[in-house]
């Protein structure tokens, strides 16, 4: 035995929106048995194949076109209003769990739409949450996920500017200080999720204490690249896994310590079982 010693950060695992989503989730599988869901429930492989052996029934945009007189759980990214439409021409009933933080998010974004505002949305191209916020626009918001995307010199001289929840508040700031300094009048609206940023200080602390960190996120997860790098920089010796099996005898030494945490979508007990593959060392 290598007499390593193991420590979970507690304030890693499912942020609020999350647990909301899969405990409504779990509710109606015990009623009913099965559930549709559209799209993954989260971005961790690992949740979605423990709730999907209770029942949980994964479908996509396409899918729901011909589902009929079923529920269909809206996760907590938020969907855009072309969802709700259908739903209502296909008798869907929707279990609508979309995250408080990101609904309020959506609201805004579409009252600067009917203001008829230039918007801009700082988020991954693609990502679930951003396509239901492009969706309060028509679709005609432009979303960024770097600076260099965008023609600085081209840009509209005032524009709206909005965020993904999940993004980094840092870099958030930085972006608009480049805009700022480009002569660019920007209404900024900080939608970063506060339970996701603050975490950012919270690893900083967390990864400084150990001679490893081992970080749980699915390879999915936006959220778990932004916190991954946010305690590779302050230590080196940080460890990407998705699951108990991907981590590795070789990395540790006898008796040294090892911290483990995750993203806002990484359950508790997955956590729990890096740490008992660990402790077999």
């Amino acid at each position: 035995m290598m007499n390593l010693q193991v420590q979970i950060d507690q304030h890693s695992g499912f942020c609020f929106g999350v647990v909301y989503a899969i405990e409504m989730a779990e509710e109606i599988l015990d009623e009913q048995g099965y559930l549709y869901c559209l799209g993954d429930i989260v971005h961790n492989d690992e949740e979605v194949n423990r709730l999907t052996s209770k029942g949980l029934k994964i479908i996509d945009h396409k899918d729901l076109h011909t589902l009929f007189n079923e529920k269909v759980l809206i996760r907590a990214h938020g969907e855009p209003p072309s969802t709700y439409e259908l739903a209502i021409n296909n008798n869907l009933t929707l279990i609508d769990a979309s995250c408080p933080v990101v609904l309020k998010l959506q609201n805004r974004i579409k009252n600067s739409f009917d203001k008829q505002e230039t918007i801009y949305i700082y988020g991954k191209h693609g990502h679930a949450e951003v396509i239901g916020l492009l969706g309060q626009t028509n679709n005609k918001a432009v979303v960024f996920q770097d600076i260099n995307e965008l023609d600085l010199a081209s840009l509209p001289k005032n524009i709206t500017l909005y965020s993904q929840t999940t993004k980094s508040t840092d870099k958030f700031y930085e972006i608009n200080d480049i805009l700022r300094e480009n002569g660019i009048t920007v209404n900024t609206n900080d939608t970063i999720c506060r339970q996701v940023s603050n975490r950012d200080k919270e690893l900083r602390d967390f990864a400084e204490k150990f001679d490893h960190i081992v970080f749980v996120s699915g390879t999915k997860s936006s959220n778990g690249k932004v916190l991954y790098n946010v305690c590779k920089e302050k230590n080196q010796n940080t460890y990407f896994v998705s699951n108990p099996e991907q981590v590795e005898l070789n990395w540790f030494k006898p008796g040294e310590t090892i911290g483990i945490c995750g993203a806002t979508s990484t359950p508790m007990w997955l956590m729990e079982q890096v740490k008992a593959r660990i402790e077999t060392f």
